[in-house]
């Protein structure tokens, strides 16, 4: 099979996606000079500190994503606006919780999560959709 290494053709994002991409993209460029760390503890570290900010749990999904993912998710810098499949993930997956479509972040965790991280994943991209503008209102 004959993989074309042409870029994929640029979807339009609502104003509050690219927003939630953008951020995202940004905290995984300030987390690449961090250690990863153990997305348990993260977790656990974060529902203990209740004033925990969005900030915060972007910066969590981005130091442990690679560990939930089995692999390291290939992300663009900040203003892009192609969009890997990873960033493609990403944001489905935040807009399925703005939307409270069960099914969908179902879906999406299990096509790529591994299994004993989908509930974690699930709190972290939730939190961080929670505390910022609405995904659910645009595509």
């Amino acid at each position: 099979m004959n993989v074309s290494a042409e870029p994929r053709p640029v979807t339009p994002l609502a104003p509050q996606a690219f927003a939630y991409l953008d951020q995202l993209r940004l905290k995984a460029m300030e987390c690449r000079t961090k250690p990863r760390a153990d997305l348990f503890e993260a977790c656990a570290l974060l529902q203990v500190t209740r004033s925990a900010s969005r900030e915060a749990h972007a910066e969590a999904l981005m130091r442990c994503l690679a560990e939930a993912l089995g692999k390291s998710p290939r992300l663009h810098a900040p203003g892009t606006l192609e969009m890997s499949f990873d960033e493609t993930w990403l944001v489905e997956l935040g807009k399925a919780h703005a939307r409270g479509d069960s099914a969908s972040m179902n879906f999406l965790l299990g096509s790529r999560v591994l299994p004993q991280h989908r509930r974690l994943i699930r709190y972290l991209v939730g939190h961080i959709s929670d505390y910022g503008p609405s995904l659910a209102d645009n595509s």
